[in-house]
């Protein structure tokens, strides 16, 4: 079985096709996963593997691991672009994750004052006030949708909760109009006999509708990179993505392919 993907609080710095040179922040166990959903394409793995022994790192030892990179990187003159929340889940499920972001805002600010604070989060915990109060104050709130058609995204996504659906993410993210990112895996495969693409006309359309709603400050289009616990998922070539992100671009939307 696909086993989680990093085994310290603080990784890194490595470097993100995304967001340039970033140094990780992992709120998840570091010996198990813990999400509220159970992506067919975590490069963390599936829940199955289970959140492990050690826990969650406490708010303290966040601060504190997290002080002594920034430092020790700052002493030795080494480049740093973000500082990005990811790791083996969903880092929004921390009980003290709004302060968390509080620490590491005055963190960055006492050693990398333009580093930019990055959160990728699945968008299933903003109905929480302390969540959102956090996500409006980092400088790249990141959101994943990746699909607007609720069957897909149940399929390929696989929310842990049945009462979060598409149109609870839409709103959710909408809360964020001009400042969310909304980060989108495109993809094609097939899981137990189903076929899942959300490449089709009607898949993009419900895309195009609910990007509408929210207004991001901009969208990241992305496929496959690495190895995915589902062997049966097919990556989608930059020229499908380049494809797709025209269709949005024509809405006036900014649009990044990666």
């Amino acid at each position: 079985m696909q086993t989680v993907l990093f085994h310290s609080t603080i990784f890194g710095p490595i470097h993100s096709r995304r967001l340039g040179t970033s140094l990780g922040v992992n709120l998840s166990p570091v010996d198990g996963k813990t999400c509220t959903f159970d992506c067919l394409y975590c490069e963390a793995g599936f829940n199955a593997q289970g959140p492990g022994r050690a826990g969650l790192p406490s708010r303290r030892e966040v601060a504190t691991l997290l002080e002594e990179k920034l430092r020790s990187m700052k002493e030795k003159g080494e480049n740093l672009d973000v500082i990005t929340f990811s790791g083996n889940g969903e880092p929004t499920l921390h009980p003290d994750f709004e302060g968390v972001i509080d620490d590491t805002i005055a963190l960055r600010n006492r050693y990398f004052p333009d580093v930019k604070i990055s959160v990728l989060s699945n968008s299933t915990r903003l109905d929480r006030p302390d969540v959102c109060r956090a996500l409006a104050r980092v400088d790249n709130n990141i959101l994943k949708l990746d699909s607007a058609v609720e069957s897909t995204m149940r399929l390929l996504d696989r929310p842990t909760s049945p009462a979060f659906t598409v149109e609870k993410a839409i709103e959710g993210i909408s809360q964020f109009a001009g400042q969310a990112i909304v980060q989108t895996m495109i993809l094609q495969g097939e899981i137990d006999g189903q076929t899942i693409d959300n490449t089709t006309d009607t898949e993009v359309s419900a895309l195009l509708e609910a990007y509408r709603r929210i207004k991001p400050a901009s969208v990241m289009l992305y496929s496959i990179d690495r190895t995915t616990p589902c062997k049966t998922l097919r990556k989608v070539s930059r020229e499908k993505l380049e494809s797709i992100a025209t269709i949005i671009r024509a809405e006036g939307i900014d649009v990044q392919v990666n």
